[in-house]
């Protein structure tokens, strides 16, 4: 029988001169940045400097006053790379892109012209339908960042911050170790003649990894539990020193952590909930003034004892373990989580204005394609059609008939 879906791949993929050609001309994109709006989201699309890049090339930068502030780029560092600065929220939601770093609300897709294309983070987890609905109702072609693949099919945005993530988890854990937050005083290695401190992280993806390369950098003792052989010999060769490792057993994890100064889970679920790894009685024999970080709390939790907790009041003690469970860390270092973004989102507003606008990048590109969550109204993401039950499209089929 034939795979129609997968004949359309191919489609796609193929050299465009074996196919009919569509006149691609160089456009002039209207990018449009707002203010972050949710809860403690300090971090902003694009720097001055690649928004002087974009203006070089031809592109009009929107920008609403004060979408920079918190990453510590004011209006003025805009205005003079070419950027127009607006004070209507309305008026960035024209222009024929708009960038965002959180998903939108239901009061941004008001404001949403129709047929628009939207650059956000969107997490089918934490969508909710009646956005989801409003967006299709406007017919919006949305991208989502978590999707997002570069040339070698690695997701790189979930990637960067990832990286940051990470390594912020092991100086955070740092400073609630010292006697400053009241901890235990101890720092986490690195002196020689003193015992170094011992670190457990549970998790052996991007996060884990960077919280090991940091925190053997600092000079503390680390072990690394997965549930997978392959991504714990990745992490030992990424990390290139020896490194603790061991596949997720109870009793062996739980005596780790029984003994350990800091713990961070880094436990990721594809779909879904994190898993609970960790019980509430293990959690009570741990050390007192240990430190408990739980990354995973956006997703749930992988401790049992986690609750959610904001940047403003970033801890609570149970058990006489300090425990750290913000979502979105990234955000505290806004500036570098910026950094991050800018350089990924720069060369592809470039590229869609060399392609000729959105449509053309995803016939082209196959990272891009594999963002697109909505395109024309369409839902077109798999995982969000099985969340709210809502018939999904094959953007490859779609793409093939609109060329």
């Amino acid at each position: 029988m034939i795979n129609v879906s997968k004949l359309a791949q191919e489609g796609v993929l193929q050299p465009k001169e074996a196919l009919l050609k569509k006149d691609k001309k160089k456009g002039s994109l209207s990018i449009g940045i707002p203010k972050e709006d949710s809860f403690q989201e300090n971090r902003i699309a694009l720097t001055p400097l690649s928004v002087g890049l974009l203006v070089e090339n031809g592109h009009e930068v929107l920008i609403e006053s004060g979408a920079g502030d918190a990453s510590n780029f004011l209006d003025h560092h805009y205005s003079e790379q070419g950027a127009r600065i607006v004070h209507d929220r309305k008026e960035v939601f024209q222009a024929d892109i708009v960038i965002k770093v959180a998903g939108p609300t239901l009061k941004d897709v008001e404001l949403m012209k129709n047929r628009q294309v939207l650059f956000s983070s969107q997490q089918p987890s934490l969508m909710k339908l009646e956005v989801l609905k409003a967006l299709m109702k406007k017919q919006a072609t949305a991208l989502s960042f978590e999707y997002l693949q570069d040339e070698g099919g690695h997701l790189s945005v979930v990637r960067a911050m990832s990286e940051i993530v990470g390594a912020t988890s092991v100086l955070i854990a740092a400073e609630y170790l010292s006697n400053v937050f009241d901890g235990k005083g101890l720092m986490l290695g690195g002196v020689t003649g003193v015992p170094p401190t011992e670190m457990v992280i549970i998790g052996a993806g991007t996060v884990g990894e960077f919280a090991a390369r940091t925190a053997i950098a600092l000079g503390a003792q680390v072990k690394v539990f997965d549930s997978s052989v392959y991504r714990l010999r990745r992490l030992q060769n990424n990390v290139g020193s020896r490194v603790f490792t061991s596949v997720i057993q109870p009793i062996v994890l739980n005596k780790a952590i029984r003994s350990c100064d800091v713990v961070i889970g880094a436990v990721r679920a594809k779909n879904g909930r994190t898993p609970c790894l960790i019980s509430e009685d293990t959690v009570s024999k741990m050390k007192p003034n240990s430190v408990l970080i739980d990354v995973s709390i956006d997703q749930g939790g992988c401790f049992e004892t986690s609750e959610v907790t904001t940047h403003d009041k970033p801890v609570f003690r149970k058990y006489d373990v300090i425990h750290y469970c913000v979502p979105n860390i990234a955000s505290r270092v806004a500036r570098t989580a910026t950094y991050a973004l800018t350089n990924i989102f720069t060369p592809i507003l470039l590229e869609i204005g060399e392609a000729g606008g959105m449509n053309n990048m995803i016939w082209a590109n196959q990272g891009i394609r594999s963002a697109i969550y909505l395109y024309h109204g369409n839902l077109t993401n798999k995982d969000m059609s099985d969340k709210f039950n809502v018939p999904c499209k094959d953007l490859n089929l779609i793409v093939m008939a609109n060329f």
